[in-house]
């Protein structure tokens, strides 16, 4: 029986050694074949740019648009929009906020309200059901306060269900607690226009009549405000809903005069920062809003302002043929960005040609001359940063400008690479913009400094929970790792900024070894981000905070050798990953991250390999229908079509360069 047992052993461990012989020979002509798919993908001119997916909320709400002005509604295009929506329907009867996610009753009611707008009738199975899950658990009374903001909008419920917003906070000065100054940037270009529509309570043309009353389980007319939401604190929460009480009494008595100057204030703000075909903020939401106060402001839906802000939205439409849907921004830089990580990590001709261009590309929408609305908080920091859009100005992302300066960095550095120096200028500057940005305690919010007015996330208008733009670990790590890329060694020095953002970021560990991740799901790509950033700091992998990260990276490995983590891992009490199958994207950030630990002769970074391999399509890429993303946690999520593009192909090549060079060490902040 012994013998038995060691010889079955035996033969399993042989087993086992020829599928990683196997696997580490297909290596090569899987790094090969992501490089054909992704180098296909390129611009003309350069650069790569994939689709951005979110919930339904956004194609749903680009079928109310249309209807809210009136306009003539393309029957084709609603046709693949409804297609879309039907298909993204959930078990449950709902629509969820991330694939396979639970019922959300805002989403419903959106895609629903949609679906009946496009005229889908309301006893068709998928309506029915639709309506029966909203119904079940709450009905439309649980929608969110953007929700119930759009329902008054078209007239569905009464404006007494909507927080107070009054547009007169336009003019309140700097200090005052609650100044557009204070919110994050979203947040300001979202709200401002959604000051002058709730002053001015326009009615939705809405051509077809179309309404949902059949959504609420009480008279509509009736609904009341919404209760707290689960993150506000209840004291803070009852002493801004009884001045809020105040201001309805006091809103009806201002001075009309006062009124109409705080709405010419509100939409100065907006038309200022218009951004012509890009489109206010370059978000949909935005967007959406600053279309809607141009039209209740009175101009002409031909005049040059209003036809440029609806084109910006139309930019957007994404068309498969079948189907189609609306993307909530565009993310050219970002993409390209990463891309360039990949390909260079990659280093073969072909590839490092690719990742020239997709710079050269990058290099003149670095924004170097207008300071934007981050300024007000750094009024004496130059202009350098590079935003997620192909245009943005008033609002740069600390987080692309540090990856777009580490590649660039990385570029110029790497033998033979013609014109070595052509990027110092740029990235010299990006690091004068970033350090300029640093948090007073030496962290990074993504596109503001100290954006940490906390109290103003328990008014009732923020039941979203995404008011404001503090530092956060993945953003910190990230500008970290340019810091030291840039400068080894320069953790050191004490006091300098990357070792107070060093200090900040080891501040931020989870007790469990990860770290948080705002911007990609979840604590898998926290713990990606933080590790690049202590390899890059110069930190061993017997750091503690380095072995603790790495174990529990191992730890949280799926039974198949990837990794996974769902969107409820952004849960209130911060319990920790939660469990998922798994994916391309993330198995490659922990896969990044281990290395960057310097696990790469682990089991667990050969097993990872082999999920990658393994799951390889025919034509180099890999299926990836989950978000991974975050737009807000727990609010609003995103799924980048070029994740599951350009990250699989930089972890295999890093493991590839990794066993070949031997050091196990890896040289670049990212």
């Amino acid at each position: 029986m012994r013998y038995s047992s060691f010889r079955s052993m035996a033969q399993a461990g042989a087993v086992e050694a020829e599928r990683t012989l196997t696997r580490r020979a297909r290596l090569e002509p899987a790094i090969d074949a992501a490089l054909a798919a992704v180098l296909a993908d390129q611009r003309d001119d350069g650069h790569w740019v994939y689709e951005l997916e979110a919930d339904v909320t956004i194609p749903a709400e680009y079928v109310l648009m249309v209807h809210y002005l009136g306009e003539t509604p393309d029957t084709a295009l609603e046709r693949k929009i409804g297609t879309y929506l039907r298909r993204r329907q959930g078990d449950h009867g709902g629509w969820p906020l991330f694939h396979g996610g639970a019922f959300d009753p805002s989403a419903s009611v959106k895609a629903y309200f949609a679906l009946k707008m496009i005229g889908d009738p309301p006893d068709a199975p998928h309506m029915a059901r639709g309506r029966s899950a909203i119904l079940d658990h709450g009905g439309a009374e649980r929608s969110n306060v953007f929700t119930r903001m759009l329902l008054a909008l078209f007239g569905e419920v009464p404006w007494s269900a909507v927080p107070v917003m009054p547009v007169e906070i336009a003019l309140l000065p700097r200090w005052a607690p609650f100044h557009l100054s204070k919110v994050s940037y979203w947040t300001r270009t979202v709200l401002t226009p959604l000051l002058v529509l709730g002053a001015l309570r326009p009615r939705a043309r809405n051509p077809r009549a179309v309404g949902v009353p059949e959504l609420f389980l009480a008279p509509p007319d009736g609904l009341g405000l919404a209760p707290r939401a689960p993150h506000q604190d209840r004291m803070w929460f009852a002493l801004f809903r009884a001045l809020e009480s105040q201001m309805r009494l006091l809103a009806p008595r201002l001075p009309a005069r006062l009124r109409r100057r705080a709405v010419e204030q509100a939409a100065a703000f907006v038309r200022a920062r218009l951004n012509g075909e890009h489109g206010l903020g370059a978000i949909f939401p935005a967007m959406v809003n600053a279309v809607q106060m141009l039209d209740v402001l009175g101009l002409a839906p031909d005049a040059p302002e209003s036809s440029a802000a609806r084109r910006a939205i139309d930019r957007l439409l994404v068309d498969h043929g079948a189907e189609a849907y609306c993307q909530p921004c565009l993310s050219p830089v970002w993409d390209t960005a990463l891309m360039c990580h990949a390909l260079l990590e990659t280093g073969t001709p072909r590839a490092l040609d690719a990742a020239r261009r997709g710079l050269d590309w990058l290099l003149p929408l670095q924004i170097l001359d207008q300071p934007g609305d981050w300024a007000a908080r750094r009024p004496d920091v130059r202009p350098g940063g590079w935003a997620f859009q192909y245009e943005n100005a008033c609002y740069p992302d600390v987080d692309d400008t540090a990856v777009v300066a580490m590649a660039m960095h990385r570029a110029a550095h790497l033998e033979p690479w013609p014109l070595p120096d052509r990027y110092a200028d740029a990235v010299a500057r990006a690091r004068e913009w970033i350090v300029g940005m640093q948090g007073r305690r030496g962290g990074w919010g993504a596109f503001e400094a100290d954006n940490t007015h906390d109290y103003l996330n328990h008014i009732p208008f923020a039941d979203h929970g995404a008011l404001l733009d503090p530092p956060t670990a993945d953003v910190s790590a990230r500008c970290l790792s340019m810091l030291a890329q840039l400068e080894p060694g320069a953790c050191a020095r004490r006091r300098s900024p990357a070792a107070r953002a060093l200090g900040w970021l080891l501040r931020r560990q989870e007790a469990n070894g990860s770290w948080y991740g705002r911007w990609g799901v979840n604590y898998v790509y926290g713990t990606w981000c933080a590790l690049c950033a202590l390899a890059a700091a110069g930190l061993p992998p017997e750091a503690p905070p380095v072995a603790r990260a790495a174990r529990w990276l191992a730890y949280v490995q799926n039974p198949d050798g990837g990794w996974g983590e769902g969107g409820d891992s952004y849960r209130l009490d911060h319990t920790g990953h939660a469990w998922a199958p798994s994916t391309a994207s993330q198995t490659a950030w922990a896969l990044l991250g281990l290395m960057a630990a310097g696990a790469v002769e682990t089991r667990a970074v050969t097993r990872g390999i082999a999920w990658l391999v393994d799951h390889q399509r025919a034509d180099g890429l890999w299926d990836e229908p989950q978000h991974t993303a975050t737009g807000f946690p727990r609010v609003f999520y995103l799924r980048y079509h070029g994740y599951a593009r350009y990250f699989p192909l930089w972890a295999l090549a890093r493991y590839r360069n990794l066993r070949a060079g031997g050091s196990g060490r890896v040289a670049f902040g990212m």
